[in-house]
């Protein structure tokens, strides 16, 4: 699971081309292009936006996703620890089967008490249910600790414009 981190030099309109996408990603070349110019006071033509938004893309700079609406699903936080006993023999068949379930949006290791977590969604708290006592039934003993979370009320749902000021090129900031 090695990833490369992203190596691209920002130009000021990279930075503001990401921050207008994090606003509205379905914004338009052209009208991104407008917008710059007009609020940025940066001439481009929406050729060069689409350039820019290509370059960005394939150097890994953002990941394109499709996000569901959070008033389809259910969103669920689910930790656990590996089971060292069953560590060697097991683990891998359990991290793969989280990361490539259809029900897994997000998948990460946290610091501290080196538990993984994941973000999963359902259609139902009872098809989460299910999926959880499916999971035991095939993976149990390589897991100690589970914790599952329901998510209600789920108020911020994408990056904040502002996020992508920590790229700007002009200063020593850098995420």
């Amino acid at each position: 699971m090695e990833r490369d981190t992203p190596a691209y030099d920002f130009k000021d309109r990279d930075v503001v081309i990401l921050r207008e996408l994090a606003k509205d990603p379905g914004v338009s070349s052209r009208d991104l292009a407008e917008i710059l110019e007009a609020d940025y006071d940066i001439d481009v033509s929406y050729v060069t936006v689409n350039e820019s938004i290509r370059n960005m893309r394939d150097a890994g700079v953002f990941r394109e996703a499709i996000m569901p609406n959070e008033e389809y699903f259910v969103f669920e936080l689910f930790e656990f620890k590996f089971n060292p006993e069953y560590f060697a023999e097991e683990w891998r068949d359990t991290m793969e089967h989280i990361r490539d379930d259809e029900h897994t949006l997000l998948y990460f290791l946290s610091d501290g008490e080196y538990q993984w977590k994941s973000i999963m969604l359902f259609p139902t708290r009872e098809r989460g249910e299910r999926w959880l006592h499916e999971f035991y039934k095939n993976h149990g003993k390589t897991v100690l600790n589970v914790r599952t979370s329901v998510m209600t009320n789920v108020l911020e749902f994408g990056a904040s414009p502002e996020l992508f000021d920590n790229l700007d090129p002009e200063t020593d900031r850098k995420l």
